[in-house]
């Protein structure tokens, strides 16, 4: 068995593993629901969706895809996949983390998803962090918050025109935590449809209940540019 063969099974293997994560903790949140009160099952319910969106198959299906088309970058691949498994396993069962772990996890998804693109792609990401920002280190922010929003961006952009491009800026300044991405829209991309459709609306009924008037999350499109912004005041 080859190396590519062999990283392949690997990957199928945590992904199986996975599935049945996300079958374990749907069984528990149904026994506990039994035995709690209205308001502890509603609280459980949106619990569960978030771990629908942490363990989404879908997430590891772009990244195998990834892999698959560029076994040559696979040792490297395989680092950053480790960071992003590490984080969906092992920090995302909290509630909260810190922006630090949730802006590193972007970093990860980033390079993963980029190899993918061709060398010459013009993706520009920018990450500016006050290192002096009290909630920088403070569990303040939901993990995943950012997930759709940048698989979207890789999903929909435009990879093949000359003037193509995808442009992710991370900001944490003053107890903000601000995301803002743009790219070009592929010519035959269904985003208007995927905008207002099950992932976005997951990460804004989220949103509304973690942060309730202390976030802003908007979206448009100009001609055939797609962009997304995201801020969260953060609090302890």
């Amino acid at each position: 068995m080859g190396f590519k063969d062999y990283f392949i099974l690997l990957l199928l293997v945590a992904i199986i593993y996975l599935w049945f994560q996300i079958r374990k903790y749907k069984q528990i949140i149904s026994d506990h629901q039994k035995s709690t009160g209205y308001l502890e099952r509603k609280y459980e319910t949106i619990e569960l969706e978030n771990i629908d969106t942490r363990l989404n198959p879908h997430l590891f299906k772009n990244i195998l895809n990834s892999i698959q088309s560029h076994v040559y970058q696979s040792y490297y691949t395989i680092d950053k996949l480790s960071n992003v498994l590490d984080y969906v396993l092992y920090k995302t069962p909290k509630q909260l983390v810190t922006p630090r772990d949730e802006i590193n996890f972007i970093k990860n998804l980033i390079e993963i998803n980029k190899i993918k693109l061709s060398p010459l792609f013009d993706l520009r990401t920018k990450i500016s962090i006050d290192e002096r920002d009290v909630f920088l280190e403070q569990k303040v922010i939901a993990p995943l918050v950012t997930i759709d929003l940048i698989e979207n961006a890789f999903k929909h952009a435009d990879t093949q025109s000359e003037d193509a491009f995808i442009s992710i800026i991370i900001e944490l300044k003053d107890g903000c935590f601000s995301l803002f991405i743009a790219n070009k829209i592929a010519t035959a991309t269904p985003l208007k449809k995927e905008s207002s459709g099950i992932g976005i609306s997951s990460l804004e009924k989220r949103l509304k209940m973690l942060y309730k008037e202390r976030y802003k999350l908007q979206k448009s499109i100009e001609g055939k540019i797609y962009s997304v912004s995201l801020k969260i005041k953060l609090e302890k």
